[in-house]
């Protein structure tokens, strides 16, 4: 982490790696992520942890199986909305002409969740990268 403001845009400018978040905060027990995103991502779920999305850029969806009789639904983020996934509904986000988000979630928690489909190879299986690499010292 550093003590300087972050600019966000600079930072996702720093990496190209889709749906490979990025750390950029810790506030307490949580993650705030940045990520790239394009295409899909995979159907998946959090357990214990209700997921929060931010978009910075773009436009980003989210398809969502939700419990009961309701017939699965797709909510569309633009800029600047926001949307939180509750704990346990099964749901896939997508970027089709590609988006940049921010998340905000408990630290160590899988891209994947604890039940997902099998998971494609543009997926980056994480709990998070440094936003700064470690900087290497001799």
């Amino acid at each position: 982490m550093t003590e300087q403001p972050i600019d966000l845009m600079t930072a996702l400018a720093g990496f190209d790696e889709l749906w490979s978040p990025r750390i950029a905060a810790r506030v307490n027990d949580y993650d705030v992520r940045v990520a790239k995103v394009a295409g899909e991502h995979v159907w998946h779920a959090h357990a214990r942890t209700d997921e929060f999305f931010l978009v910075l850029d773009g436009v980003f969806h989210i398809a969502l199986r939700e419990t009961g009789d309701a017939p699965e639904r797709e909510v569309v983020l633009r800029r600047g909305e926001i949307f939180v996934v509750p704990a346990g509904t099964e749901h896939r986000p997508s970027a089709p002409d590609g988006a940049a988000i921010l998340m905000f979630e408990p630290s160590g928690t899988s891209t994947v969740g604890e039940r997902h489909d099998p998971v494609p190879t543009h997926v980056d299986v994480t709990t998070g990268h440094p936003l700064f690499p470690a900087k290497d010292t001799v």
